[in-house]
């Protein structure tokens, strides 16, 4: 079902995605060549902190950092370590911060010095078909709407959309209904109404679709190593146009 939030709860989502935009903006100023993933997390997690938040995914069903760190063909949940990112590494940072129960969440992918041309290219329609998704999440659309404008933007630069993971509602919880694919399945989903709070966001694959998860139990990798990008914002849907609550 729908969640309807009203103007106070989503002031307080508001303040949440503040910290997450914010905190991804500073990851991607740190995030060079020679630094470890742990280290990104350390200073994530000390930043959600000292911004008055609670990192969201740590300990979430288990999770062990504060934020996922994806590298190469790491698509999603990847976990912060000691590997050393290299020049020529794209790395997909997501971050979900709880501030007083209300909760924002959002990535971004980033180039670690110079990568090739794919991977440029892969970064970019991946974001721009997140954007293409935003401009469909209005009052009175469907959630097919979004998937439509995602896998149309992905699919005609001649890249594949993940169908495993999907986006999803946010605000009250790190995750609620409803499920926001990036993709067309049959029907036309749930309605989106004003006051609806939701996470969009493509996960993108050089290659094919297919993924398998790392004997860690987390990470999400291509099935063929091919690179993967990830991009995410926290939208509040509204009569006309949506609010990118993550963005800063």
């Amino acid at each position: 079902m729908q969640e309807i939030k009203n103007s106070s709860e989503i002031s307080y989502i508001r303040q949440a995605c503040r910290i997450v935009g914010e905190l991804l903006q500073f990851l991607k100023e740190k995030a060079k060549a020679g630094v470890t993933t742990a280290w990104l997390d350390e200073i994530a997690e000390n930043f959600i902190h000292k911004h008055g938040g609670i990192p969201a995914f740590k300990n979430y069903n288990g999770f062990p950092a504060s934020i996922c760190t994806s590298v190469n063909d790491e698509v999603i949940h990847g976990i912060p370590g000691p590997y050393r990112l290299k020049e020529g590494d794209i790395l997909s940072i997501d971050v979900g911060v709880n501030k007083e129960g209300y909760f924002g969440d959002a990535a971004i992918t980033v180039a670690i010095g110079k990568v090739s041309k794919e991977k440029e290219k892969l970064m970019r329609v991946t974001e721009e078909a997140l954007y293409a998704g935003i401009s469909m999440a209005v009052h009175g659309n469907h959630v097919s709407d979004i998937s439509k404008a995602v896998q149309k933007v992905v699919e005609s630069n001649g890249f594949s959309v993940v169908r495993d993971y999907v986006g999803h509602g946010v605000g009250k919880k790190l995750h609620e209904e409803p499920p926001i694919p990036n993709f067309k399945t049959p029907g036309r989903g749930p309605k989106l109404y004003s006051g609806m709070t939701i996470a969009i966001e493509p996960m993108v694959n050089e290659g094919t679709y297919e993924v398998t998860v790392k004997d860690d139990g987390w990470t999400v990798v291509t099935k063929d190593g091919k690179p993967s990008a990830h991009f995410e914002h926290s939208i509040l849907v509204r009569e006309g146009e949506p609010e990118i609550l993550t963005m800063v």
